[in-house]
């Protein structure tokens, strides 16, 4: 199944790109294998049973396979995306390792575009002895006094970039300079299992806003998928 067309989603809204004013990042379903009947098939084959339509007493025991954490027939469906996402977005998503494939683009290869995530709100630093997290947002002034000085060191970052690119230094080093707002691109493939243990995890409101931002749109994608979209529903009333 190709979902790229009717499953793509733009996810930031701020001004991405200074020089086009557009958005940059997504997500695409490229592709999926499976459905609802590969985790009845899976859960029952050891009574030597198949089905191969679903009906309502299997959705029963899909709620029942994840009410009771009897998730390894979720293993057998695969979702392929399409991603692209800032740096500081992608390694917390490549976190997760277990039943997960990743490739990404290449600095070694390709010369990157002037393409940095810059947020609509700067958040202030939580209270407390907290290490991690966001607390209030700073006040509109103050927010376009340190996305002005933000964007400046961007302009910076990228022109040296291009520099030493123009003198015959390598990719691979020239790279370097570039910082974990830069957007980068991906293939993710991973289980069924392991995407909603990701979105558990990252649409958590512990988790960083900008990744659970890209965690709704997978969601989002799921959910407009037949016959994924019914696991999705009873998986939620769990």
């Amino acid at each position: 199944m190709d979902g790229s067309k009717q499953n793509e989603r733009t996810v930031d809204s701020c001004r991405d790109n200074p020089e086009h004013g557009e958005e940059i990042g997504f997500v695409k379903l490229v592709n999926q294998s499976g459905g609802a009947e590969e985790i009845v098939n899976a859960a029952r084959v050891s009574f030597g049973k198949k089905i191969e339509k679903i009906e309502e007493k299997d959705l029963k025991l899909i709620r029942y396979l994840w009410e009771n954490k009897h998730t390894s027939p979720f293993r057998h469906i695969h979702f392929t995306f399409h991603i692209k996402a800032p740096i500081f977005v992608l390694r917390q998503w490549m976190k997760h390792q277990v039943g997960c494939s990743w490739n990404e683009i290449s600095g070694r290869y390709v010369q990157f575009d002037y393409e940095f995530f810059c947020p609509e709100e700067w958040r202030s630093k939580p209270s407390g002895s907290v290490k991690q997290g966001s607390g209030s947002p700073f006040e509109s002034d103050e927010n376009e006094i340190i996305s002005r000085k933000y964007l400046g060191v961007l302009d910076q970052c990228h022109d040296l970039y291009k520099e030493l690119i123009e003198i015959g230094v390598c990719k691979e080093q020239a790279r370097m300079i570039l910082p974990l707002s830069l957007y980068s691109e991906c293939y993710w493939t991973v289980s069924f299992q392991a995407l909603l243990h990701f979105l558990d995890l990252r649409m958590d409101s512990h988790s960083q806003v900008e990744i659970q931002d890209y965690a709704k749109e997978v969601q989002s994608i799921l959910f407009g998928l037949d016959g994924i979209k019914e696991i999705m529903e009873l998986i939620n009333e769990v």
